[in-house]
């Protein structure tokens, strides 16, 4: 049997936990500017404005158990050094000029129930 619909339910699981980190960071005020932006270094989930800064999110999800620990304790340090990279060429890409412009990394950590329902969401600011 194909491991596909495992690996499709993870991503449908990620993209209601994106979606709804989206949504959670509009209704605080953010302006959300790229979901998703992808480059040879990596992905960006979400990248927002919110008066002086540019924040980077990275939106990590879990259903169910929690054997495999926190959304938030997903990110280690070679997905922030990931995210970091990933920002640095964003910020080459779209010609942004880090002099002037505040920079910050959170993290949305989403829990969801089996229906892909949210529990909770976590907005960790400066997570890293």
């Amino acid at each position: 049997m194909e491991e596909r619909p495992k690996r499709d339910t993870r991503k449908q699981k990620g993209a209601a936990a994106e979606e709804q980190a989206a949504i959670y960071l509009a209704n605080q005020g953010y302006e959300i500017i790229d979901r998703n932006w992808r480059c040879r270094s990596g992905e960006l989930d979400i990248v927002a404005s919110k008066e002086d800064y540019l924040v980077f999110v990275e939106v990590r999800s879990r259903s169910g158990s929690s054997r495999y620990g926190t959304p938030a304790e997903s990110v280690n340090a070679h997905k922030m050094n990931q995210v970091r990279k990933t920002a640095e060429v964003y910020l080459l890409y779209k010609q942004i000029d880090i002099e002037t412009t505040i920079i910050r990394f959170d993290v949305i950590a989403v829990l969801l129930h089996v229906d892909m329902t949210v529990s909770s969401l976590d907005h960790i600011v400066e997570a890293f």
